[in-house]
């Protein structure tokens, strides 16, 4: 189980973003994600006609380390850590290190 899921929303502990939250919309496979409006970049795009594709320089969101980010919790409103417990039916679900509720899906 994944600590941190895609729709979550976080917000950044270190780095230029430090302090700015978003919501998760990508887990790549290396322990990193893209949360939308963090870790945006300047690239250079080149036209592509087939595609429909004009050029031009575009903003595009670069992955940041999953140990860069937490999990926001609205009780405290603040970035938090995350843990998985097994309940008595044998489910197992997340929860906020600091208060020990569960987190909601």
């Amino acid at each position: 189980m994944q600590k941190i899921r895609k729709g979550d929303d976080v917000i950044v502990r270190t780095g230029k973003d430090k302090g700015k939250s978003g919501r998760v919309t990508k887990i790549l496979k290396d322990d990193k994600v893209l949360v939308e409006g963090i870790n945006q970049v300047k690239k250079s795009q080149k036209p592509n006609p087939n595609a429909g594709v004009t050029g031009g320089i575009v903003t595009k969101d670069m992955p940041i380390h999953i140990s860069n980010i937490g999990l926001y919790n609205p009780a405290t409103k603040k970035a938090d850590r995350v843990g998985i417990r097994i309940l008595d039916n044998g489910e197992k679900v997340r929860y906020f290190k600091s208060t020990k509720e569960v987190v909601d899906v």
